[in-house]
């Protein structure tokens, strides 16, 4: 993993951009659709999705934080993470981490793709059979987890 001093470094050679949004212990995850032909399909997935355009990673994750959960953070709020792409060799995806306040996990309003969304505890999502394991070993991966007990660290 590299961290980067600003999303727009990897302008042209990312994919997409996930988010790890935490409360507390607990993190933002969805349900994927159950239907064939879709990767990891009844999955545990993290909020965000594929580049549209040309847009930044930031603007990537911003867009899809909203379109997906209602939700629109500030830039200044999140912090992003370089990886390579699972789903496109040759190309990085981005990781944002930020925290959710309660108020805002409150104001979630789910969109069309997906099940359900839950808070689900860190420690558990790192440990689900049905979590995407590459996220996981992203999530492993950054500094703020507390990988022995599965916690973001306090600020």
């Amino acid at each position: 993993m590299a961290e980067a001093e600003h999303p727009d470094t990897h302008r042209a050679a990312f994919h997409g951009a996930k988010l790890f949004l935490t409360h507390r212990d607990h993190m933002l995850v969805y349900l994927r659709d159950d239907t064939p032909g879709l990767p990891f399909p009844a999955f545990w997935d993290l909020p965000g999705g594929g580049r549209e355009g040309e847009e930044s990673p930031l603007d990537c994750a911003r867009r899809e934080l909203a379109e997906e959960f209602g939700l629109d953070l500030p830039a200044a709020r999140l912090r992003g993470h370089v990886f390579p792409s699972a789903a496109a060799p040759g190309h990085v995806s981005w990781l944002f981490t930020g925290r959710l306040s309660a108020a805002e996990i409150a104001a979630v309003r789910f969109g069309s793709e997906g099940q359900e969304w839950h808070m689900m505890r860190v420690a558990h999502y790192l440990m689900h059979p049905r979590a995407i394991p590459h996220f996981c070993r992203w999530i492993a991966a950054l500094p703020q987890v507390a990988v022995s007990k599965g916690m973001p660290l306090t600020e």
